[in-house]
């Protein structure tokens, strides 16, 4: 295995840093749109129906939101990172193969 060069290797971290906080973004994005969209119907349910308002106190109602926020958030942050690292890779696999071609 040959050598890696320091360029090479800060390149391939400012990539993951990018790729990391592009997930860290669409991530947080979709928690904020789950809590609005989970907070609406379960606030609106507890208002309106005897079953809900007798059994889920404000704790309760509290973790069904931040559940499905959490979940959002890691689901989302998690395709955003595979699908960036994945794109990362194909483009540094046709320039890899291009400056292969350049070589004489």
């Amino acid at each position: 295995m040959g050598s890696v060069s320091r360029a090479s290797l800060d390149q391939k971290l400012a990539m993951a840093k990018r790729c990391s906080r592009e997930g860290v973004m669409a991530g947080a994005k979709a928690a904020v749109v789950a809590s609005i969209a989970t907070a609406i119907p379960t606030l609106a349910s507890v208002k309106m129906l005897p079953w809900a308002r007798s059994n889920l106190n404000p704790t309760a109602q509290a973790l069904i939101i931040s559940s499905v926020a959490g979940a959002a958030y890691f689901i989302v942050a998690d395709k955003t990172v595979l699908a960036t690292a994945r794109k990362n890779s194909f483009q540094a696999a046709q320039q890899a193969a291009a400056n292969n071609n350049l070589k004489p």
